[in-house]
């Protein structure tokens, strides 16, 4: 049986809500302007959280636009640019799944078609309401003969189109959730990257903070080799704002917390600590998911840096006492998690990669020894791999191997390369 995908539009396709962003646009340099756009919010909310009809939300806010066609250009224009990231990265699963990638939506399809179709999404397939017009091209109403228009309209729509064969919903909305709640889609996924609605997220099968979250957990193609979201950065001590802003907006899971609790020992991917925070070792050696550390100061005497080694984790400090400003050391880190990057790092050899194009980027650390650039290579070779470029530095105990690959590969030969004589560390990083 196939798979198909039913996407919402509104705050999960794109980071916004359409009929507010048009609201905000029509209603520009009217005294009234914050007070209509407050009341179509409201309107929004309250439908999305299944408090008042669909239908009832979407009457009070088409009456309040005072909308035409020339603002609907200005409305596709902004909504392209507003496209939310996850799934603007991931455009080749909708050039992939073209038949069964579907956009059903309570929006209208005057603005939708226009964002969704560079996509690869195809026009058959995208299922909205549709505006009325008057003879000078002012929004006076809708279509409410379309099911979408209606309470429950997915549910409706569906049930007419009956499809054969495994759906999957997506979306942010209670109108979302009911679908999974009529018995017609098989899991119901709560898209959280632009608003996590309580009454939403306790209901789905799963929250997904992101598309990639949703491919990976389905383990379909994507853009990115592991969901940035499932990386837990934990933030201890005086640590700047903008700092946990800056891991925030690069997708990280943050934490910001005044010690390093022991329940997130084994979960943390990342540790940002502020000046004269100290890590007890133990806790080092059991962090077996800890990637890098970051540290607003001098490392010496608050980490062990011998355990980080032993463990593959990078450091990034300021020896200079805090003499850079406090974007430096979250941007490190940011560049190692998403790039491969130890530049500036205090225990690794330096390393800064170039970026990487439609290749899988293989990072073994080691130590370092002699003879692993041999064993790594005769992998490579037995599996007859295409090598693109492959980087190679020690720094004391530790050897640094980068090596970019055909994306083409068996997944057999991962193993292998973990199975290495005194690997450390192996991961998997492509984009």
């Amino acid at each position: 049986m196939k798979n198909y995908y039913i996407i919402d539009f509104d705050s999960t396709f794109t980071q916004v809500e359409a009929l507010d962003e048009l609201a905000r646009i029509s209603l520009e340099g009217s005294p009234e302007q914050e007070t209509v756009y407050r009341e179509i919010e409201r309107y929004t909310n309250l439908a999305m959280e299944g408090k008042i009809s669909f239908r009832e939300s979407l009457t009070g806010r088409i009456s309040l636009l005072k909308a035409n066609r020339t603002h609907l250009d200005q409305l596709i224009k902004h909504l392209k640019k507003k496209v939310s990231k996850s799934f603007d990265r991931n455009r080749a699963f909708f050039q992939a799944n073209a038949d069964t990638a579907w956009i059903v939506s309570g929006g209208f399809k005057e603005f939708i078609t226009p964002v969704v179709a560079p996509y690869g999404i195809k026009t058959e397939n995208i299922y909205a309401n549709t505006f009325l017009f008057d003879d000078e091209g002012n929004i006076v109403g809708y279509d409410d003969t379309n099911p979408l228009s209606d309470e429950g309209g997915k549910v409706k729509l569906l049930k007419e189109l009956n499809v054969q064969g495994r759906l999957f919903g997506i979306g942010d909305g209670y109108s979302d959730f009911q679908l999974k709640e009529s018995g017609l889609i098989e899991r119901f996924y709560a898209f959280t990257e632009n608003i996590a609605r309580q009454s939403v997220t306790e209901k789905a099968d799963h929250v997904t903070p992101s598309f990639d979250e949703f491919l990976y957990v389905n383990d379909l193609p994507r853009a990115i080799s592991y969901p940035k979201n499932r990386i837990l950065c934990l933030i201890i001590g005086n640590v700047p704002n903008v700092a946990a802003e800056i891991l925030k907006n690069d997708g990280f899971s943050v934490r910001i917390k005044d010690s390093f609790e022991e329940k997130y020992v084994k979960d943390v991917g990342m540790l940002l600590l502020g000046d004269n925070v100290t890590v007890d070792p133990d806790q080092l050696r059991r962090a077996n998911k800890l990637k890098v550390l970051g540290y607003l100061g001098d490392v010496k005497g608050n980490v062990s840096r011998t355990v980080c080694c032993e463990k593959g984790v990078v450091i990034f400090d300021d020896k200079r006492q805090k003499k850079r400003n406090a974007e430096f050391i979250p941007r490190r880190m940011a560049d190692f998690i998403n790039h491969g990057d130890t530049y500036m790092s205090r225990n690794f050899p330096a390393m800064t990669l170039p970026k990487l194009k439609h290749a899988h980027r293989l990072i073994h650390i080691h130590k370092n020894v002699p003879g692993i650039m041999a064993q790594i290579n005769k992998v490579y070779a037995e599996n007859e791999v295409n090598i693109f470029s492959q980087f190679l530095m020690t720094k004391d105990a530790i050897g640094y191997a980068i090596t970019d690959v055909d994306a083409q590969y068996d997944k057999e030969m991962l193993k292998q390369l973990k199975q290495i004589d005194n690997t450390i560390k192996f991961r998997i990083l492509y984009k």
